[in-house]
């Protein structure tokens, strides 16, 4: 979702927001991959609903883009501390193999990084 999102606030602009964004929905697809591979080696499928989280990362991309930077930067503050609250429920609630557990904590300082990144440039709005 977060990579739709990004890709969906992403304007024809060269800009400061644009370069950050375009890092950021370039840092999620690595998320993306992370998890596919894990959800293959535990022999689980993709959802059929997966199309789901492409419409909503279109939607609130998409709109937050029309109401301009402090909005987009708003999303990205929220979408991204959710994600962060829910890597950290992963890392609580399921005794991961060593390696699967270092690649969900590097995702979820990711999402510390993009809650940082977009709270500085929100504030120097």
């Amino acid at each position: 979702m977060a990579v739709n999102i990004y890709k969906f606030q992403i304007t024809k602009k060269e800009s400061e927001l644009n370069r950050h964004l375009i890092a950021a929905m370039a840092n999620e697809m690595t998320h993306v991959q992370d998890f596919q591979v894990k959800l293959f080696e535990y022999g689980w499928k993709p959802s059929m609903l997966r199309w789901g989280y492409w419409v909503v990362g279109f939607v609130f991309g998409f709109f937050s883009r029309l109401f301009g930077k402090k909005a987009i930067l708003k999303t990205g503050i929220w979408v991204e501390t959710k994600a962060v609250h829910h890597y950290g429920e992963l890392i609580r609630k399921v005794d991961w193999d060593e390696d699967t557990r270092r690649i969900i904590e590097k995702d979820q300082a990711d999402e510390h990084g993009h809650v940082n990144r977009w709270r500085g440039l929100l504030q120097s709005e």
